[in-house]
């Protein structure tokens, strides 16, 4: 989970990689850097995300069996959600409960 800013998208093959500022690592289980590629599959039903909106996402590390793709993959279980004050608030006090 973490707040970040969408820089830039492309449209590849049948996935939209969006370059993603990571503002706020909140929880993660593989270490995040100050930008990342997000890649998101064009059937997923997640909201559309804009280029400068900020977003908390909930996404997860997908690594091939062969361990020659290694990407931050936001699915249809995943969350992606407009960020604000607030969403970073309940991020906080989750994290510190568990």
């Amino acid at each position: 989970v973490f707040h970040g800013r969408i820089l830039a998208q492309r449209l590849v093959g049948q996935e939209t990689r969006y370059e993603v500022e990571v503002k706020t690592p909140y929880r993660h289980r593989f270490p995040l850097v100050s930008r990342e590629y997000l890649w998101v599959p064009n059937t997923c039903g997640c909201p559309p995300l804009r280029e400068g909106g900020e977003y908390l996402l909930m996404a997860r590390r997908h690594v091939n069996h062969e361990h020659t793709l290694n990407r931050i993959l936001l699915q249809d279980g995943g969350y992606a959600r407009p960020w604000t004050p607030r969403e970073g608030r309940l991020v906080r006090e989750a994290a510190r409960h568990c």
